[in-house]
Order: structure tokens, then sequence, then C-alpha cells
């Protein structure tokens, strides 16, 4: 039996690594578990899966911490700030390797060869999601290049456009298996069932710009979520409502949605506008229903988008049915059993707007303002919505961020896909519109995202946050 130790999980901090199946494990365990630089692990919280151990942060040195990226940690079954397991894994070579899709929807049609020269070495285990990305990243100075010996990406790596996300349904031999140039990859073109709790298709990595926030959301929600005792410790109420305030597109409805993800919590959206109903009563009983099934499935968040349409402030309003839902969602609040284990997380873009009984401490007692991301901040979402994107020489993230001032979340993602629109224009002349012709691969080689098609998808969007002083 391998010997074994237990680790507290950390969220990987360079954005370069994410998705690329690697764990960063301080030298003296990597000693402790007779493993070196390039070997993989074995980690088991709810689940197993494998990884790549490489050289912890130099911060991290004798804290007994293991870092991993969100997916790594739903493949395992655990979250930040936990504990798990971990040892040497017993690898083999897989012999056959079937993917699919993650996302229902999505018919995905790919190359299986370029999907197995990407994953080349890369550890994976049924019921595992995925990334295409390499082990490596070629980045100079990196402290884990070339711990194969060889420039991986270099000879092997094939950009894959889009947030493709994959499920591994079935491996040959079980367990832990490794990719090698013997393998066979099939791809099933469209999503199938797996026997798993709902897959995750938001993670804390998914989000850029909001480190603080993330930070608070995380004190304010996850750990009553997961720690409920530590409240009943202290002999005070868990926190019951948050509210996440700020322009529209910062990224609020994302950031509820990765927390329900990352703490492994039953996920229930209301759209403001859409509770609402010409019926007596229906509206009030829509939101009892809700908050019925919350309970019900405990640990939950419900999350209430456009929170200021259906609770503005009562002395405002003249309708009926307006007054009623503030008063059945005050009486909802203030009547959650569960306790630390349902948590009402609502996003508007106007505060003021809505009642002020909801704010008071009981109810949304937490606030948090999600603005306008700065100069870094842009950077990290540019490179979130690039990461899968091949980009020319020419394209500076950098300077990309430091001339989209004004530019939200939301402006910065349909900034990158106008870009790729441009490059796909550019090579239209080349592409037949025949659906049953296949593309010749060197058209793809040459579909690369330029600073040319950036600049010019720079014409079409405009700063949201600037629209209001323009």
């Amino acid at each position: 039996m391998n010997e074994e130790v237990s680790l507290k999980v950390g969220e990987l901090t360079n954005r370069e690594e994410f998705g690329r199946g690697i764990v960063r494990i301080d030298t003296k365990t990597m000693q402790r578990l007779g493993i070196k630089e390039g070997d993989v692990v074995e980690l088991i919280g709810e689940r197993k899966t494998g990884a790549i151990a490489v050289r912890a942060y130099p911060a991290d040195v004798g804290l007994n911490i293991i870092r991993m990226d969100g997916l790594t940690r739903r493949n395992a079954g655990i979250g930040v700030g936990e504990t798990i397991r971990v040892r040497r894994a017993e690898v083999k070579e897989a012999k056959r390797v079937v993917l699919a899709p993650a996302q229902k929807g999505i018919i995905l049609q790919m190359d299986p060869e370029i999907l197995k020269r990407n994953l080349f070495m890369r550890p994976v285990t049924k019921g595992d999601i995925i990334t295409p990305f390499p082990v490596v990243k070629e980045r100079k100075g990196s402290p884990f290049d070339d711990f194969f010996g060889i420039d991986i990406e270099q000879i092997f790596f094939t950009p894959i456009p889009g947030e493709t996300k994959l499920v591994v349904v079935n491996t040959n031999p079980d367990g832990i298996v490794r990719v090698t140039e013997f393998t066979d990859v099939e791809l099933k073109p469209e999503a199938v069932e797996v026997e798993e709790k709902v897959i995750p298709t938001i993670t804390y990595e998914d989000i850029g710009g909001l480190h603080d926030a993330i930070q608070k959301i995380r004190e304010m929600v996850e750990l009553p979520l997961r720690h409920p005792e530590l409240f009943t410790r202290l002999g005070i109420e868990p926190p019951k409502g948050v509210l996440l305030y700020g322009p529209p597109g910062t990224g609020k409805t994302l950031l509820a949605k990765a927390v329900a993800n990352e703490s492994g919590a039953s996920f229930y959206a209301i759209n403001g506008p859409e509770i609402m109903s010409k019926w007596y009563g229906q509206s009030e009983e829509n939101l009892r229903k809700i908050f019925e099934e919350a309970e019900k499935n405990a640990p939950s968040i419900i999350f209430i988008d456009e929170i200021d349409a259906i609770a503005p402030k009562r002395e405002e309003v003249t309708g009926e049915v307006e007054r009623r839902v503030v008063s059945q969602i005050l009486t909802l609040m203030d009547g959650l059993k569960s306790r630390g284990k349902v948590i009402v997380i609502a996003a508007t873009n106007r505060p003021n707007a809505i009642d002020p009984a909801l704010r008071r401490p009981g109810r949304f007692d937490r606030e948090i303002e999600i603005g306008v991301p700065d100069q870094k901040g842009r950077k990290e979402i540019l490179q979130i919505h690039t990461r899968n994107m091949p980009l020319a020489d020419d394209v500076d993230l950098d300077w990309l961020a430091s001339i989209t001032y004004g530019f939200v979340g939301a402006d910065l993602e349909v900034l990158c896909k106008e870009a790729a629109m441009s490059a796909l224009r550019r090579n239209l002349p080349q592409i037949s519109w025949k659906e049953q012709e296949e593309l010749p691969p060197k058209v793809l080689e040459n579909l690369k995202v330029t600073k040319k098609d950036f600049q010019n998808a720079l014409k079409i969007v405009e700063p949201s946050a600037m629209r209001e002083v323009m």
C-alpha cells in the first residue's frame, strides 16, 4: 500500500495552469510519497481521480497545501479549504478512452487524433470532466517546463476553439489511466448520461477580476453551507441572504452559480419577472414552492436575479401584487428553518430601488459590490475568454486590457467573440459552404485571431460602464 498524506485544498493562482490536470505539491511531500515532478498522484475525496504533481509555489512550502483547479476539485469531489487524501497513483496505459461533450445540447465533431495529441500523457478516470488542453503550456521560466524531457506543446498541441469541456465516459482498463500514442480515443458527438451529480459548468477559475468578491462570498455563503456548526458554537445565526449589486454584465449571476457549483449545493434560480403571475396568489405560491424545494434538498442556494423587479419599495408601487410578493419574501426568509443550509443570493443593479425591509439584518444582511473591473481584472477576463482561442503572436492581452477602460466582463466576452468572427470572415474564401465537405487541415491551422481582428471588434463593441456618461 502506497503511503498516504492529507493536505488542505487550495486554488491554483496562475490561469495558464487551469484545465491542464496538474496539482502543486511541496517537494518534501513529494519525497514522502515517493514521487518526483511529473508523476501522477491519486486524489481521494468523495471521488477518486488522478493528476500530475508539480512543485509548489515558493510561498506554499511547508504549509501542507495542495493546489488544483476547479475541474480537478470537481473530479475529486472536494472543495477549497477541505482536506484531501493524496498518494502515489498506480497508473496504467490506456488502451481505449471514450469521451463525450459534458453539456447537453452540444454536438461536437473533432478528429480523435487531435484530441489524443492534446491529451497526450494526461491521466484520466471514468467520470472525470476534462478540457482538451495539453499537460504542459510552453512558457519561459515555468518550474515544470519540459519535465517529460520534450517540448510537449510544440510537438502535439493543436488549438481547439471554444470553451470545450468533455466527460470521460469509459476507459479500458479501469482506474487511473494515461493517454499514450497507442491509446484508441473515441469521441461521441453528443452528451451521454453519466452516473454522477450535476456537472458543474462554472468554477471560480471561470470568473476574472472578482478576487475580493469571491473571498467575501465564500466566507458568507460557502462556510455556512459546509460548516454550520461553527456558527452554532459561536451562538450566532449564519447569514441568510447576500445581496450582489453592481452594473449589468459584471458577473453577479456567474458568481452565484460558481458558489453553488463549488460548494456542491443545489441551485434554484428565480428570474424576477418570471415569478410574477396574473392570477391572485400565484406569484406567492411560486415563491413558496421554490423555498420548500430548497429546504427539502438542503444544502441549497436560492438565486433571485433582478430582485428590484419583484421587490420594489412598497410605498412607491401602485400594484397589490408587488406588495404581496415583498411580504412573502420577507416571511419566507424569516421562516428558513435549515440553519445555515439554505442561503438566498439576490442580484440587482439598482440596490436603492429594493424595499428597505429586505436589507435589514436577518434578511439580506450582507451586501457585496460587484464593480467594473480594473486593468488587472480585465486581463484576467480576457485570459479566460481567449484560453481556447488560437491567438496570433501579435496579440498582446496587456495592451488589450489597457485600452478597454469601462468594459465589464460581458463586454469583454462579446469583444472576444467579435474578434473570432472577424478572423472567420477573413478566412471565408477558403471555406466550402457544402456541409458534407470536410475542411482541409491547413484551413483550421491558419485560422488564428490577430491584433487586427481585436481592433475591428473594438469598433463594434462599446463599454457598458461608459454609456451613462458618454
